[in-house]
């Protein structure tokens, strides 16, 4: 992983809607994981979508973990 393809992106927990700043590695290209909010610690969904034509970040999702995304 190199550091210039992480993108930081500032978001709200799903749960707490504390905010935070999420890094991203758009190196993956699309992808589906999972991070746990720094303050709750509740385990967020997250989609990425990388633009296959740029390698940019077309959309981010955050979601709860009973949510399907």
């Amino acid at each position: 992983m190199h550091e210039e393809q992480l993108d930081n992106h500032p978001v709200h927990c799903p749960y707490c809607s504390m905010p935070f700043d999420l890094l991203v590695d758009v190196s993956q290209g699309s992808h589906e994981t999972w991070e746990d909010c720094p303050y709750c610690c509740a385990p967020i969904q997250l989609r990425v979508e990388v633009s296959p034509f740029t390698g940019e970040l077309s959309s981010l999702v955050l979601g709860r973990d009973d949510e399907v995304l």
